[in-house]
């Protein structure tokens, strides 16, 4: 094999050196289109964005590259580099390259579609979640042909990276059918997922699901002076506040009707890998919004209510007057916006119906109750991490971050379950950014040394996984 003379063993390593400065320019270029596929006035820069990546792959010498531009989903890039062995494994890299909006635009230090080099940072839309993820695979792959100076790589590869994740999927099921034979794997890996720390690298193995809708109580056409009325009619905004209060125990577990029957909880290895991480308080809330403290279900530590516990979260609330002064009515309307975080094996659909049965339990009489499904939810998703593509992927990102590497999960959600059902295959997580990249917020960044890292994790995964998955 090719590689460093001066370090013969790490010859991925070596590679990823020598193209690093290529990929840094070429991902700049990627990070300059505003794809924000959730604003429909941006969808033809989710189209460039599509093009432009097609475009890279077929000057990285992938021999089967399209975009899927036929609608109604937004374009999604396909491409495959078969093995020269037709026995090899193949596996399919999952991504997106469609961002977030970036309101409230004047909270960005630089333009977030001008991506801007501080250090060891790129700071830009994209640049973490998840452009820079996937550029990270494309560049993996170079640097296993490079290391192992083969024209073909040693497991058959296959990119999938769609253009509306940031938007819920909303035709990803539709993708998935009707590109079902292109699509076809032994393995998915997945790349939308952080390390823990940057001095603590993690494997990822699941992602919580999550549920939303929203409560609605009616009381009458409209609201009504308090003084002619009031108790003596039910008011929508004390009843949507009673069952705010109904909705978690004084120890904050969920009310819901055998919400937890279903809950598969983490084995004793992964609680101690996560025990074992290193856990700042402080430095944990102020990532969490500045929280002021912290709270949860007893028995579990921060990490694992975040990571592998479903929750139920009040997302807002709305009734009456809310403007300057007092306004003395009864309301007529009264909502709450709910989400449930979710962990495997927990369905959607189950908690949509116990959430219908939780409300007409208490809904006074003379109200009305409406809950109304925002989507139908994503499922959760853990992976076996005795799986033999769990440890390859393990034994890789060791190998590239010169330490031991512990599992996480994260809080999250993602549609790594429907590629896992659909698909029929295990998916594993193969990501290199941080928590606290801002991903979703002004000034979004990547820590380009980690991305680095993480192609070289890449780069040597494609070399074991013929051997682990034999």
């Amino acid at each position: 094999m090719s590689g460093d003379p001066e370090n013969p063993g790490q010859p991925e390593r070596a590679a990823v050196a020598a193209f690093a400065d290529d990929f840094l320019v070429g991902l700049r270029e990627w990070l300059a289109i505003p794809s924000i596929g959730a604003d429909p006035a941006h969808h033809g820069d989710v189209a460039a964005s599509a093009h432009w990546l097609a475009d890279a792959l077929r000057r990285d010498g992938w021999p089967d590259v399209r975009v899927w531009d036929e609608g109604p989903a937004l374009p999604a890039v396909y491409a495959c580099w078969p093995a020269a062995d037709p026995e090899a494994p193949t596996v399919l890299v999952y991504g997106h390259h469609d961002v977030q909006p970036v309101d409230p635009v004047e909270q960005w230090h630089h333009p977030p579609f001008e991506a801007t080099v501080i250090g060891e940072e790129l700071v830009g839309r994209g640049a973490s979640d998840d452009k820079g993820q996937v550029a990270m695979h494309l560049l993996g792959v170079r640097a296993h042909l490079a290391a192992t100076g083969a024209a073909q790589p040693s497991v058959t590869v296959k990119l999938f990276v769609e253009g509306e994740e940031e938007s819920g999927s909303p035709y990803l099921t539709r993708l998935l059918d009707e590109h079902r034979d292109d699509l076809a794997c032994d393995l998915v890996v997945f790349t939308d997922t952080p390390l823990y720390g940057r001095d603590a690298p993690t494997v990822c193995t699941g992602q919580r699901g999550v549920y939303g809708a929203e409560v609605v109580f009616t009381g009458g056409r409209s609201d009504v002076h308090s003084g002619r009325a009031g108790g003596s009619v039910p008011n929508p905004a004390t009843a949507i506040a009673r069952l705010v209060a109904a909705l978690h125990d004084e120890d904050g577990r969920v009310q819901l009707r055998d919400f937890y029957a279903d809950v598969t909880e983490p084995t004793a290895a992964e609680r101690a890998d996560y025990a074992a991480l290193p856990f700042d308080e402080a430095e944990w809330l102020a990532n969490a919004g500045g929280a002021q403290g912290l709270a949860g279900e007893p028995g579990w530590s921060t990490l694992e209510r975040v990571w592998v516990r479903p929750t139920a979260e009040v997302n807002g609330i709305e009734g009456g007057y809310t403007g300057p002064g007092l306004k003395t009515i009864v309301p007529a309307r009264a909502s709450v916006k709910l989400s449930f975080r979710l962990v495997p094996d927990q369905r959607p659909e189950r908690v949509a119906d116990a959430l219908r049965e939780f409300v007409a339990r208490h809904t006074p009489a003379g109200l009305h109750a409406e809950v109304i499904a925002r989507g139908d939810g994503v499922p959760p998703y853990a992976v076996d991490v005795s799986h033999p593509a769990v440890e390859a992927v393990r034994d890789a990102v060791q190998a590239a971050f010169d330490q031991p590497v512990r599992f996480s999960r994260t809080g999250g959600s993602g549609p790594a379950a429907l590629l896992h059902g659909w698909l029929g295959v295990p998916v594993v997580y193969l990501g290199a950014t941080l928590p606290d990249d801002r991903i979703h917020a002004p000034d979004e960044r990547v820590v380009v040394p980690l991305l680095l890292r993480g192609a070289e994790a890449a780069a040597r995964l494609w070399r074991l996984l013929p051997e682990r998955l034999s």
